[in-house]
């Protein structure tokens, strides 16, 4: 007689590891999907919802002992230009980086429209950063409601 009965042993703590190693995957799993999923914008950027109060408008940018003025050209629907005023050779002989950084971050926001994704040039990340809260609460004054 000769049965060919094979009996397995488990024990308890191997299925106890195996369940939460398990468990551990399928939650990593379910974790990458929602933070990786397509097509989920939180903001909406386009300029087709944004309307302006034409004009121009400022806002306060302190340097040293000196406030520089940021100033925004809207149209209606538009941003036109970003310059700062006045901007004395007593500002430019202290802040260097401030022109080029003013008229590359001008050309970014008329091509684009926008104040998202914008590049800072290299060595002015602080002073760009600077320049663009300024732009935000001039546009915020410029807002149509």
């Amino acid at each position: 007689m000769s049965s060919k009965t094979k009996i397995v042993v488990l024990r308890m703590k191997e299925i106890i590891y195996t369940a939460i190693f398990i468990g551990l995957g399928v939650l990593l799993v379910t974790l990458f999907l929602i933070m990786f999923r397509p097509g989920q914008e939180t903001a909406q950027t386009s300029s087709d919802s944004v309307s302006y109060i034409p004009g121009v408008y400022s806002a306060a940018l302190p340097l040293g002992g000196q406030n520089v003025n940021v100033e925004v050209c809207v149209d209606s629907d538009r941003i036109t230009s970003v310059s700062c005023t006045p901007l004395s050779e007593a500002v430019e002989t202290m802040y260097p980086l401030i022109s080029p950084a003013v008229e590359d971050l001008s050309q970014q926001i008329c091509s684009t429209q926008s104040l998202e994704n914008l590049t800072y040039p290299e060595g002015s990340q602080y002073t760009s950063q600077a320049i663009v809260n300024a732009v935000k609460d001039a546009l915020e004054q410029a807002r149509a409601e």
